[in-house]
């Protein structure tokens, strides 16, 4: 019997049935996806079955790091060592916990080509910037296409390339791994037959439900503290909600917005339960154009809750407040961004911030320079950012990931940090009281 990888998959030539795999007349073999490998072989092995393994025959050179070593902190070391037992699983850890320092210590030990998945281009650089310590890191991206013992690469140059990358790692390490069940992403977990998989994450959960596939993809959960259980290691917090009303100008244009859309969903019928009730809607905007402007409102609706006048005054309150702090502001929409960067001379990040820019305000930040930032949804996901005491929610969606990371942005501990605060603004009578209380499930699940 032989292995072999092609087109994302494993060839079996042999006549011996093993599981996972489906006879393909095509070529008179059987086929399995590639990431049912470890199992072929661990079933070939359990058999006694002779087999000829190929499937790596053009995987990337392993290295030796013998000259390489982290200080790891206890709940650290138990990680490793849960994820060593099977290697493979999720290491669920908050935000500012140091996922990145366990996921270094497990690539040292095990010493085999490693495909780093990530999923921005500011997580890749970063990655770059913190596995530099084993040498030369590729990078595989829309900009350069460099594979070496240890390449870092986005979610979406993985799945474009899931073939290509297939056969030429070993290890696979799935950075911010909630987003790999996507119907796209999936892909790139299902055409890779590497053996061991590590999945990190602060929240692996997501409103579709399509973390079910992450034990398929990755494998299990082997280790999961929560914030509470980490408070030797992370800076106490208090999360403050602030209720801000409309003005009554703001009041009345919301309500009329608000109006066109729910008149829309009571005529159509449609019941909105979850997300795919509302996901209907969006379908229907490219034949309906009623629905089209019913969406429209309800965002332009969301925008005025969002971002009322009264909210900018209650901000300007809280940076007198905590004035001499290093304070962290969260919007969802770019345009508040920017409205807040000129209102108060804070420097702005978001997705159009260059690379360079970036750079310079955070580092700028962390020395002092700057005593506070105000960013869209940029920081929320694994950048790593200077040790703020005080954050501020503007506005965000009702994703409970997103309170987890934003608060997780200012429980690093730091000299003179007594406690951290997160201070969320939220407009009573909008739907951003019900946005606000999904938000609110991430507490609890921090414990």
């Amino acid at each position: 019997m032989k292995l072999y990888y092609e087109k994302g998959t494993i060839r079996i030539e042999g006549q011996v049935y093993v599981p996972h795999a489906k006879w393909d007349p095509r070529c008179k073999c059987y086929r399995a996806l590639a990431y049912r490998y470890r199992d072929i072989v661990e079933f070939l092995t359990q058999e006694n079955i002779e087999f000829e393994d190929h499937v790596f025959d053009n995987a990337i050179p392993s290295p030796v790091y013998d000259d390489v070593e982290f200080e790891l902190r206890d709940y650290q070391v138990e990680a490793v060592e849960r994820w060593m037992k099977g290697k493979k699983g999720i290491i669920v850890l908050p935000t500012g916990s140091g996922k990145t320092i366990i996921a270094m210590e497990i690539i040292r030990r095990l010493s085999l080509s490693t495909l780093v998945v990530v999923p921005t281009l500011a997580l890749l650089e970063q990655w770059k910037e913190r596995l530099s310590i084993f040498g030369e890191v590729g990078e595989f991206s829309g900009k350069k296409k460099e594979l070496k013992p240890i390449t870092v690469t986005t979610y979406d140059s993985a799945y474009i390339n899931a073939e290509t990358l297939g056969d030429k790692f070993f290890l696979m390490v799935f950075d911010e791994c909630h987003h790999l069940p996507s119907e796209a992403y999936r892909n790139i977990a299902q055409m890779s037959a590497a053996p061991y998989r590590l999945g990190l994450t602060a929240f692996p959960e997501r409103a579709d439900n399509l973390h079910t596939l992450l034990p398929d993809l990755i494998g299990p959960v082997v280790y999961m503290r929560r914030t509470s259980e980490l408070k030797e290691y992370l800076a106490p917090y208090e999360v403050v909600r602030i209720r801000v009303p409309l003005t009554k100008e703001e009041r009345e244009e919301y309500r009329k917005q608000y109006g066109i859309y729910k008149k829309y969903v009571e005529e159509s019928g449609i019941k909105i339960r979850d997300v795919e009730d509302f996901q209907r809607i969006i379908m229907k905007t490219g034949v309906d154009n009623k629905a089209f402007k019913a969406l429209r409102a309800l965002e332009r609706a969301r925008q005025i809750a969002m971002g009322s006048r009264r909210k900018i005054e209650k901000l300007r309150e809280i940076l007198e407040r905590h004035r001499g702090e290093k304070i962290i502001i969260f919007t969802r929409y770019n345009s508040l961004v920017y409205e807040i960067s000129r209102r108060f001379l804070i420097p702005a990040i978001t997705h159009k911030t260059d690379k360079k820019e970036r750079e310079e305000i955070l580092r700028k930040f962390r020395k002092g320079e700057y005593r506070a930032i105000v960013s869209s949804q940029v920081l929320d996901e694994g950048i790593d950012v200077p040790d703020a005491s005080v954050g501020v929610i503007i506005s965000g969606t009702g994703s409970p990931r997103e309170l987890v990371q934003r608060l997780g942005r200012i429980l690093r501990p730091a000299p003179g940090k007594e406690k951290a605060i997160l201070y969320e603004l939220i407009t009573p009578g909008t739907s951003e009281v019900h946005i606000a209380k999904r938000r609110g499930k991430g507490l609890e699940l921090m414990g």
